[in-house]
């Protein structure tokens, strides 16, 4: 994955694969409507990787011919807590989920009215934009 970084006004476009992350290219912020300087292929030693915290092992995910609507991650994170169960009503807008992302906790909230058919992820699992965490009937 490739994200742009900004550290000390100069933007560092960082590729980064599991276990390695290395520097694409630069760009020095300069002041307003001045062309930005672009050096390539600037290469800077990778952080060692961080060990990954044990997670709890998630439900098997949704049957494809499910019906019902989907609850997606609207980021990448960790699940701190899950704050329904299965068969619970929910209302459009109730608590759902709290998501870690950049160390700030978010709620995931219910999207329509309807009762929790399908949790797919628990407690301390990881997930990715988009993914499924639950499935509302």
């Amino acid at each position: 994955m490739k994200y742009i970084v900004t550290i000390n006004n100069r933007k560092y476009e960082v590729e980064v694969e599991k276990g390695q992350a290395s520097i694409v290219k630069t760009e020095e912020i300069a002041a307003p409507n001045a062309a930005p300087v672009v050096k390539a292929n600037t290469a800077a030693p990778a952080p060692a990787p961080a060990p990954a915290p044990a997670a709890a092992p998630a439900p098997a995910p949704a049957a494809a011919n499910s019906k019902g609507k989907p609850l997606t991650a609207p980021m990448p994170g960790t699940i701190l807590a899950v704050k329904v169960s299965a068969g619970q009503k929910v209302k459009q807008g109730d608590v759902v989920f709290i998501l870690e992302a950049m160390k700030m906790e978010n709620e995931v909230t219910a999207p329509i009215d309807g009762v929790i058919d399908q949790i797919t992820v628990g407690k301390g699992s990881s997930v990715s934009t988009g993914d499924v965490l639950a499935l509302i009937i």
